[in-house]
C-alpha cells in the first residue's frame, strides 16, 4: 500500500481518537512519539547514539513550565522558548560530543546530560525533587482556550504532524542524504568533500530542538515537570522505543513509543482485570513490574526482531515481493552485475 495512503489512514484515526480514548493519555502518546522520532533522526539516519537526550526533553519542559507559571507567557511563546533552550543546549553538548566517535560520543552525551540533571536538582527555579507544579495551559494566540482537553488534543496533534513532517522532509532532502552517507561510511563522505562534523552537529541540534518541542508540549499537557524527564533513564527509554519500533524507519519510533508508554500506563489495569478474571493474584502485581516486562520485550525484539517491529514487517514484504513469479532473485541480479 502507498505510504501516503497509510499516512492518511493514520491521520484519520488520530482525528477520531479523542472520541474513543482519554485525550490526556493520547496527548502523552503523541509527545513521546515525537520524542522518539527526533531521537531516531540522530541514531537511525546519522548513526549517532546519544545517551543524553533526556537533557533536551526535560530542560525544554522546565523552561516552558517556568515561563508559563511564573512569568505569564502565552503557550506558543513558552513552547518556542523551550525549543530554543533545548536547541542552544544541543549546540553546546553537540559541539563537545562530536569530537569523539562510537561509545566515547555516547558517554560524553551521558555525562553532560547528568550535569544538566544535577543542575535541575539544585536549581531554585525547578523546585528540586518537588518539580514544577500547576503549569497553566492558557490561551493559544490569545484566542483559543486550551483548558479543554479536546481542544488541546488537536493542538498537540498539529504540533506532532508538523514535527514529523519536518523530520520526513529532512531525511528525504539532500541534507538527509548526506547524513545517510556519513552513517554508512564517514571517511568516504569526507573524501567526497563533505564536512562530516558540521553535518553531524546540525543533525544533533535539530534532533535536540525537536526533542525540546516534545518536552515542552508534554509539560503544557500534564501541567507539571519533574526530574524524571531529565534523568538518564528517560534517555534509555527513548532508545528502547526506537529499537522496539524500528530504528531507521519513519513509523517505527511512533509504534515503539505507543507500545512502551501504553505498557507503563495500562499494564496495572490489565493485570488487575486478569487477576479478577482468573483469580490469580500474581497478575495484580504487574503494574509494579513494568520495568521487567519492558526489559523482556526489549530482549525478545533484539533476539527475534532485530530490525524492530516496522523493520521486520518491511523486510517481510520485500521477501514476498522477491519471491513473486518473474522477479529476479538477488543472487542472479548480483551475478549479472558482476558479468557486466
Amino acid at each position: 500500500m502507498n505510504k501516503k495512503i497509510l499516512y492518511a489512514i493514520a491521520f484519520a484515526i488520530a482525528l477520531a481518537a479523542p472520541f474513543f480514548g482519554y485525550p490526556v493519555f493520547l496527548m502523552k502518546l503523541l509527545c513521546f512519539a515525537l520524542f522518539a522520532c527526533a531521537f531516531n533522526l540522530l541514531i537511525g539516519f546519522t548513526g549517532l547514539l546519544s545517551f543524553g537526550h533526556a537533557a533536551f526533553f526535560g530542560s525544554a519542559g522546565y523552561v516552558t513550565g517556568h515561563l508559563l507559571a511564573n512569568v505569564g507567557l502565552s503557550p506558543e511563546l513558552g513552547i518556542l522558548a523551550g525549543v530554543a533552550a533545548s536547541a542552544v543546549l544541543g549546540l553546546v553538548i553537540g559541539s563537545l560530543a562530536i569530537r569523539r566517535q562510537g561509545i566515547y560520543f555516547s558517554m560524553i552525551t551521558l555525562a553532560l546530560a547528568q550535569m544538566v540533571y544535577f543542575a535541575a536538582l539544585r536549581s531554585p527555579y525547578t523546585h528540586g525533587e518537588d518539580g514544577l507544579q500547576g503549569v497553566p495551559r492558557g490561551k493559544l494566540l490569545g484566542m483559543l482556550d486550551l483548558s479543554s482537553d479536546l481542544t488541546l488534543y488537536y493542538v498537540v496533534l498539529a504540533i506532532f504532524v508538523l514535527g514529523f513532517a519536518l523530520i520526513v522532509r529532512t531525511v528525504h532532502s539532500p541534507f538527509g542524504q548526506v547524513l545517510k552517507a556519513i552513517k554508512e561510511n564517514e571517511p568516504r563522505a569526507i573524501s567526497l568533500g563533505y564536512d562530516a562534523d558540521r553535518y553531524k552537529l546540525l543533525a544533533f541540534v535539530l534532533s535536540a530542538a525537536l526533542t525540546g518541542l516534545a518536552g515542552a508540549t508534554k509539560t503544557l499537557v500534564l501541567g507539571f515537570e519533574t526530574l524524571t524527564d531529565v534523568h538518564w533513564t528517560m534517555s534509555g527509554l527513548v532508545v528502547l522505543m526506537t529499537l522496539v519500533g524500528g530504528m531507521g524507519t519513519m513509523a517505527g519510533p511512533i509504534i515503539g513509543a505507543f507500545i512502551i508508554v501504553a505498557l507503563e500506563n495500562k499494564l496495572g489495569d490489565v493485570g488487575t482485570a486478569l487477576a479478577e478474571t482468573t483469580g490469580i493474584e500474581w497478575f495484580s502485581s504487574l503494574g509494579e513490574s513494568v520495568g521487567m516486562v519492558t526489559g523482556l520485550i526489549f530482549i525478545v525484539c533484539v533476539l527475534l526482531f532485530r530490525r524492530g517491529i516496522v523493520g521486520e514487517i518491511g523486510a517481510l514484504f520485500e521477501r514476498r515481493a522477491r519471491a513473486k513469479p518473474g522477479t529476479m532473485k538477488p543472487s542472479v541480479v548480483n551475478a549479472d552485475r558482476e558479468i557486466a
